[in-house]
């Protein structure tokens, strides 16, 4: 054993580096050494026991230098159960936050995706609406069929229905003729340069166009109601009355009449031939072939007034006009809506003066067939 090295070292305990010591005494100290020493053999001899034994154990150091303690192995152990201790709660707490993060996180995601799961699309909302209504309807039919009023009740609102489809009728299908068009115009009267000399048919015809309108015109006819619906189940109709019975090409005012709707048991090919007779503006073209002439004219008033205002179609002019006349609003005959038109071509300077008119003065400008109410208890001409 090295002078140095302690005599309790415990095995795996760390020793510290030790500083080493460089005995250099002087010659006193030398004397002084060797004195004891000697001192101390006299001495046990003189005791009776030896101790040179005795000074072979001391170690040098020990007797000029305090002996540094090893720490003791217990000591060691609690300091690293202490470290091992702040480590372990440490990376406790570090893993233990982390983990609760991740927990979270992971029910959030589940919980959202159990929300997703039981939230229902809009295809199986509606699907769903649906059947709960079906569903409904069954169960509501169920309980009127056990009533013995059911056949009764069906009957009674059947009738109602056919009675509403037949009453009004009109009103249905002329605006859905409105929507899709009226009529329908022939290629050869699709009009390129109006202000062309086109050599056109003997027939009497009216073309309009911007509403897709190509129908013949009856004129010469009487203005009595009956002899307007009668002319106007082939085409238009001349309207004539005293002031107003012009014909194309001639001053004075030339007045045409036509169905914008009529009832679905009446029969003609142009119930709803005027049904878009109110698109029509200022500033916008209708052409008239009469006797193998086209004359053309443009918009230049648009009113609506009552069936009794037949004054409205009677005025003085020195110009060829033409008015066409229709029932409005679609469906009724509540009133009438006038169009008027000025001749624009040929030149409306060499037009002559209208004969006198030999129809009868009539107080009501004519309009719709009567309506199954009408039909029922009667109609006045």
């Amino acid at each position: 054993m090295k002078p140095d090295e302690p005599s309790n070292r415990q095995s795996g305990v760390p020793l510290l580096p030790q500083r080493p010591i460089i005995i250099n005494p002087d010659k006193e100290s030398s004397r002084e050494a060797a004195a004891n020493v000697i001192r101390s053999q006299i001495n046990g001899l003189l005791s009776g026991q030896d101790q040179t034994a005795q000074l072979e154990d001391v170690n040098p150091y020990q007797r000029t230098h305090t002996e540094y303690t090893d720490p003791q192995a217990d000591k060691w152990k609690e300091y690293h159960s202490a470290w091992q201790n702040y480590y372990q709660k440490y990376y406790e707490g570090y893993y233990t936050h982390h983990l609760k993060n991740a927990q979270q996180k992971l029910a959030t995601q589940s919980a959202n995706a159990n929300l997703r799961d039981e939230l229902p699309s809009t295809e199986e909302a509606i699907f769903d609406l649906r059947q709960k209504l079906i569903g409904n309807v069954k169960e509501s039919a169920a309980k009127i069929k056990k009533s013995r009023h059911f056949i009764p009740l069906i009957a009674g609102l059947a009738v109602v229905l056919v009675f509403l489809f037949l009453q009004y009728n009109r009103v249905i299908i002329s605006n859905v003729v409105a929507y899709v068009s009226p009529g329908n115009i022939d290629p050869q009267n699709i009009i390129i340069d109006p202000n062309s000399n086109i050599t056109v048919g003997p027939e009497p015809r009216l073309i309009i166009p911007k509403i897709n309108v190509d129908v013949p015109v009856a004129y010469d006819i009487g203005n009595d109601y009956a002899s307007q619906m009668e002319a106007m189940t082939n085409g238009v109709a001349q309207f004539a009355i005293p002031g107003a019975n012009s014909h194309p090409g001639q001053i004075g005012n030339t007045v045409i009449a036509g169905h914008s709707s009529n009832d679905l048991l009446d029969y003609g090919n142009y119930k709803f031939i005027f049904a878009q007779l109110d698109k029509l503006e200022v500033g916008d073209t209708i052409y008239a072939n009469y006797q193998s002439v086209r004359y053309v004219y443009t918009v230049t008033k648009k009113e609506v007034v009552k069936p009794t205002e037949v004054s409205a179609l009677v005025y003085e002019t020195t110009q060829p006009m033409l008015t066409l006349l229709t029932c409005t609003p679609l469906g009724t005959a509540i009133n009438r809506l006038l169009i008027t038109a000025e001749q624009i071509s040929p030149d409306p300077s060499k037009s002559i003066a209208a004969s006198v008119t030999t129809n009868e003065q009539t107080t009501s400008i004519p309009g719709n067939s009567p309506t199954l109410l009408e039909r029922l208890f009667g109609i006045k001409d």
